[in-house]
């Protein structure tokens, strides 16, 4: 799996968009995750870098606009997979490295089956988040404001970042344009992930910036549109154990997923 990651990160082509002054996506193909620039007055800033292998990508991106890796001050990681965190490796020993703590603790427990390193196979030095942000904290590059939203769902350590003067919004894997959500990870679930989304509609939002896809054009809706979707995956896991309830038990389902959980077995 390595070999073809290493493939689609040779071939993929260079995209620099300045979406406001001093403010950049880099854009990326999955599997990496774009990368976001902010040239702060105080402090520039990276959110999320992408996978190992896209690094040397990120850095030709940065000469585009004639900044190295030593120029970065500070790395925000939106949450704890590979494709999000693995290139902060080579930023690790200059710059600050910031994530919630329930995704830097994961991070700096080397959690390969949460950050999914090794199951891509994928390695890179180990790096750990020097600061350890938590929900409502504001992060101040002089020109631009952060206010840390933690959105818990995708995975437990999930966080958005909202700029109130431009009405931006960071939004990682929590919500992608046309309120398409991400899939439900091992530390995430339903539940925490509508509870988000809910918070995400108070916010007037004009420019909605996700991980993965195209910027949305109607960023409002689009959160609304990603609370409805997240309301009906709710009700359709309802129905789901509704019926396996009726055909087992709802015993013997428990003790079905239970046994599935502890064996890694499937049930015929």
């Amino acid at each position: 799996m390595f070999e073809g990651i290493k493939q689609m990160a040779d071939d993929i082509p260079m995209e620099i968009a300045e979406l406001r002054p001093n403010v950049y996506k880099f854009k990326a193909e999955k599997p990496g995750s774009h990368v976001y620039l902010i040239k702060g007055s105080k402090k520039n800033v990276l959110i999320d870098t992408g996978t190992t292998v896209f690094f040397p990508h990120l850095r030709t991106f940065l000469q585009e606009l004639g900044l190295g890796p030593r120029d970065i001050h500070f790395v925000i990681l939106t949450h704890e997979h590979f494709d999000h965190i693995g290139a902060t490796t080579f930023f690790f020993d200059t710059a600050a490295v910031a994530a919630h703590r329930l995704a830097a603790n994961k991070i700096e427990m080397q959690d390969e089956f949460v950050t999914m390193m090794k199951h891509c196979n994928i390695s890179c030095k180990p790096f750990r988040a020097d600061i350890w942000l938590e929900d409502q904290c504001i992060i101040d590059l002089g020109n631009y404001k952060l206010q840390v939203l933690h959105t818990p769902g995708h995975t437990s350590g999930c966080i958005c970042l909202y700029e109130a003067k431009e009405k931006m919004l960071f939004s990682g894997d929590t919500v992608f344009a046309g309120g398409i959500l991400s899939g439900i990870s091992s530390s995430g679930n339903i539940s925490d992930y509508m509870n988000s989304l809910q918070r995400l509609t108070s916010l007037k939002v004009d420019h909605l910036c996700p991980g993965h896809g195209k910027t949305s054009e109607d960023p409002e809706g689009d959160i609304l549109r990603g609370l409805e979707a997240a309301r009906s995956l709710m009700e359709d896991t309802k129905t789901i154990f509704d019926a396996l309830s009726r055909k087992w038990g709802r015993q013997e389902m428990v003790d079905r997923v239970l046994r599935r959980l502890s064996t890694g077995s499937k049930d015929k």
